[in-house]
């Protein structure tokens, strides 16, 4: 990450390196953390209900990286400190009700942007993103802190360079029209296998699980 980081010209210490511990165990978990972690992501509300828990959260923020269904939105409000999957207004509507209902004040929340068009892959459309902003603009907890995307996978990593690269535009433009507020807008982009591109494209956190923790376990 640091030798990425000082290819592009950035500070190693502008990006966060967000664990993601998806299938593996708590003790695994408390390891990383005795570690140094202090970032730690989820994919699934229904592992992190069982997880969080057991292991805490004193020591470390929790990330939902993965896809938010509706129905698992007031779960996620309890369990998570920042949700990155953010896609729909009216998801955005849902969260920001049940924050009320949870007396929760703030919710950081990142947009996912669907930039390849997967449809085994969520996120929103870039058209979309004016009426999500807009929802987020008129809550008083809903906080916007970036956007995230998850581009298609690739043998060769370069080939993720021009998703990544234009997540950083639509967060500039967002940055521009003020939209942000006084964030910088973080970029939560690049995972195991192209970290080191989505850092070199302007990364703010990358989400990684494989390079730390190993092969994801079997749940059988």
């Amino acid at each position: 990450m640091a030798e990425a980081a000082i290819r592009s010209h950035r500070e190693p210490g502008e990006v966060a390196l967000i664990a993601v511990t998806k299938t593996h165990p708590a003790e695994i978990v408390r390891e990383a953390i005795a570690a140094g972690v202090t970032d730690l992501g989820e994919n699934r509300v229904q592992e992190a209900d069982a997880k969080i828990p057991e292991v805490g959260r004193e020591l470390v923020r929790w990330h939902l990286v993965g896809h938010l269904q509706s129905n698992k939105a007031r779960r996620a409000v309890e369990l998570f400190d920042v949700i990155h999957s953010l896609d729909s207004a009216d998801l955005a509507r849902r969260l920001d009700r049940t924050c009320a209902e949870l007396q929760r004040p703030e919710l950081p929340v990142l947009i996912q942007i669907d930039l390849g068009g997967e449809a085994t892959k969520s996120g929103a459309a870039e058209t979309e993103l004016p009426e999500i902003i807009e929802v987020i603009k008129q809550s008083r907890v809903l906080r916007l802190q970036g956007l995230m995307t998850l581009p298609p996978y690739f043998e060769d990593p370069e080939q993720t360079r021009p998703f990544f690269r234009r997540l950083r535009e639509l967060r500039d433009e967002l940055r521009s029209q003020r939209a942000l507020g006084d964030a910088r807008g973080d970029l939560s982009m690049g995972m195991t296998h192209d970290f080191e591109v989505a850092i070199e494209e302007g990364a703010t956190m990358v989400r990684v699980g494989t390079a730390i923790f190993g092969e994801r376990e079997s749940k059988n």
